[in-house]
């Protein structure tokens, strides 16, 4: 077996918890959330074809995180502390911050520059770790991810040359591919189809995750709280809607900890297949995030205009954001505790219920809705782990 294959993966007992270099990665989603949410605002303000546009602007988070998600693997799989790993993380930076500076105009003159630095970032990846690990059992499962990006940069690149609608098309396809292939741990004829030969540090990825949902709480933080900054401090509805904002922060920060977001850690560990449960926390994950981005696009535009005529779009922000959010955070608790608590189910449907009620209404009613159910949820929460002994994740399920 490989010296420097061994030497490159992570050694039994290193530290669990992300260092520094992981942290100083995050960074860069902060810009490049903020960047996704403000190109959805200018959408949904300038009367531009919503669905398209909204169509376009997810798939460019999407591609955002599986960036982050292939990363964090990565780092979790291999030695952090190598200098290869590090300049890999900071190869990883600099692209997810070139596709964040090409997010405004991705899908015009800087596509190119959009898809080609994501399909860079995995392609060199690929080239230095697949090697590296010459002659030790996981260069297999390192080139089954190779290979997929390989394929998935195809349409990525050729994608950027063209022009739409066959760009939307090619992009689609491409992302598609990068989604499947992960959900399925990367398939190749040369690796096993088991999920166990992909492990997973509990403590590590699970503090990943959720490190990742505070970026998102950032991003809406410094959307909000800009938009608020550029308003007059008399004005009192935007004043309340920045109040609104901060409040939903703090409701969606305590929903999400709350009991399955403390315990995922034990959860996989105590899995008989953690990568099975990190897949299903990775997809919680992003369905959460990406409600979160909605909410921050929602609050960003009722911060600016809280009474007057409410758009559907502006709703479907509004109240969309806290239901996939809802979603997300409904998925983590069945994999925590195989079951789901009826006051996040109840809080969606209301949610849903709410919209076509909200249209008639000023802005603002929309974000007190959404405020008032995600308060109702939390108040649930308290009071039924009030006097309760602490839960503990359900038992391992095994599959067959």
């Amino acid at each position: 077996m490989s010296t420097r294959a061994v030497a490159l993966l992570r050694r039994p007992g290193q530290p669990q918890r992300p260092s520094l270099l992981e942290l100083f990665f995050d960074l860069v989603f902060v810009f490049a959330l903020n960047r996704v949410s403000h190109r959805l605002v200018e959408d949904l303000t300038e009367r531009r074809a919503v669905v398209a546009e909204v169509g376009e602007t997810l798939l460019l988070l999407l591609a955002f995180m599986v960036l982050w998600f292939v990363t964090a693997w990565v780092t979790d799989l291999y030695d952090p502390q190598r200098l290869r790993l590090q300049l890999l993380v900071y190869a990883a930076m600099l692209g997810a911050m070139m596709m964040a500076v090409a997010v405004p105009h991705a899908f015009g003159d800087r596509a190119l520059a959009f898809a080609g630095a994501y399909v860079a970032v995995h392609i060199v990846r690929g080239l230095v770790i697949v090697p590296g690990l010459r002659g030790h059992e996981a260069q297999r499962r390192a080139a089954g991810v190779f290979l997929w990006f390989t394929i998935s940069a195809v349409p990525w690149i050729a994608g950027a040359i063209v022009s739409d609608p066959a760009r939307g098309l090619l992009w689609t396809l491409a992302i598609g591919i990068d989604f499947a292939a992960l959900l399925l741990f990367y398939p190749a004829p040369w690796t096993r189809p088991i999920q166990r030969e992909w492990p997973v540090l509990a403590e590590y990825i699970s503090e990943r995750y959720r490190q990742f949902f505070i970026i998102a709480l950032g991003e809406l933080i410094l959307t909000t709280g800009s938009a608020y900054s550029d308003t007059s401090f008399r004005e009192g509805g935007a004043a309340a809607a920045f109040g609104v904002a901060f409040v939903t922060n703090i409701l969606l920060f305590r929903v999400y900890l709350f009991k399955a977001g403390q315990l995922l850690p034990e959860a996989i560990r105590a899995s008989d297949e953690p990568a099975r449960l990190t897949r299903e926390a990775f997809l919680a994950h992003v369905l959460m995030v990406a409600g979160i981005v909605a909410v921050a696009v929602g609050y960003e535009i009722v911060i600016d205009h809280p009474f007057g005529h409410t758009e559907t779009a502006w709703v479907l922000v509004v109240l969309g954001g806290p239901t996939l959010f809802l979603a997300g955070r409904a998925l983590v608790e069945h994999a925590v505790f195989n079951r789901v608590s009826r006051s996040r189910i109840i809080g969606a449907l209301v949610l849903v219920g709410a919209a076509p009620v909200m249209l008639p209404l000023p802005p603002l009613a929309a974000a007190v809705t959404a405020v008032v159910v995600l308060g109702a949820i939390a108040t649930s929460d308290t009071i039924r782990a009030w006097g309760r002994p602490p839960e503990r994740p359900y038992p391992p399920r095994l599959h067959h």
